[in-house]
């Protein structure tokens, strides 16, 4: 519509403004579906995207253990020599000279030593590279938009493979002592299946404070050793504990990498009698995994938006 000036010009009405104009940047941003680049997505949101990533996951673990041993003539034989090694040297300290198998045939000490130390580097490596996934992979995060959490996880689950091609040693090691196949060793499936869910829930927590803290990686070989000697990984915690108050061997028993270790021993081992076990331990197992998962998991969630910005 026109009108007309005193000079005889003809002016031109302004369209009227739009309903876009009186909205702030950001209530423009979410009218239009746009988003803070780096945002924290939806906890749903966020496990839909790790499972997109599925394959990226599997991949990664994949060449990180085969690049792990790439420059050892012996390669990948390194993942069964290195704890079996371990095992040993532990035999013959704890075993022969400190005598920490009494109670226990040799039979069953051998496999009981072998199966703590595998079962316990699970945990351990998987925790150790946790706390470096984050800051020893900055140039993947800072060149990629994908879930952050995909590291942390794909670690573990390079532990895990690397465990299972040690299982086949432990299970030689088994047999040569007299511990032959039977329905028990089905256990070891749900079993394992806990404790990768718990390793990956620390793992997560790990990666999150060793993303802010550098020092931590030097600080988690005394961390780890403390909790390989309070796990009764060379020794019967009950036997060791004998004479001392009670509620310290129970103490003991019940931290997750003893309860762990105590299920694989009681399915692989025989004449590793449920006595050797504490009260409700696959109860104990389901709930250390629960509580580590769920929790290191929401943990590393929360500062998504904040991984390689430092």
């Amino acid at each position: 519509m026109s009108d007309t000036t005193p000079h005889g010009a003809t002016a031109v009405s302004s369209p009227p403004p739009a309903a876009d104009d009186f909205l702030s940047p950001a209530e423009l941003a979410a009218r239009h579906g746009l988003s803070v680049s780096g945002a924290r997505p939806g906890l749903a949101e966020y496990v839909r995207q790790l499972w997109g990533r599925r394959h990226f996951i599997l991949s990664f673990s994949q060449a990180k253990l085969t690049s792990q041993y790439s420059q050892a003539k012996l390669g990948q034989l390194w993942q069964v020599a290195t704890p079996l090694l371990n095992a040993a040297v532990y035999y013959m300290i704890f075993g022969l000279i400190l005598n920490s198998g009494r109670g226990m045939s040799r039979e069953v000490f051998v496999p009981f030593l072998v199966t703590g130390v595998f079962v316990f580097t699970f945990t351990q490596t998987s925790v150790t590279a946790g706390v470096r996934a984050i800051s020893g992979n900055l140039g993947l995060v800072r060149a990629l938009h994908f879930p952050r959490a995909s590291l942390p996880i794909s670690f573990a689950l390079q532990q895990l493979q690397q465990l299972l091609f040690s299982m086949l040693v432990l299970f030689i090691v088994a047999v040569s002592f007299g511990s032959y196949p039977g329905l028990s060793w089905l256990l070891i499936v749900p079993a394992l299946a806990l404790q990768f869910v718990f390793n990956t829930g620390v793992a997560l927590i790990m990666a999150r404070l060793g993303s802010n803290t550098p020092d931590l990686a030097q600080l988690m070989p005394f961390i780890m050793r403390t909790w390989m000697y309070a796990s009764g990984v060379m020794f019967s915690i009950r036997v060791m504990l004998k004479d001392a108050p009670s509620w310290i061997a129970d103490l003991l028993m019940y931290n997750p990498a003893a309860i762990f270790m105590d299920l694989i021993r009681f399915a692989l081992i025989d004449g590793y009698g449920a006595e050797n076990l504490p009260a409700h331990v696959w109860l104990a197992a389901l709930l250390w995994a629960v509580l580590a998962g769920v929790v290191g998991f929401v943990y590393f969630w929360k500062a998504e938006e904040r991984y390689g910005r430092g």
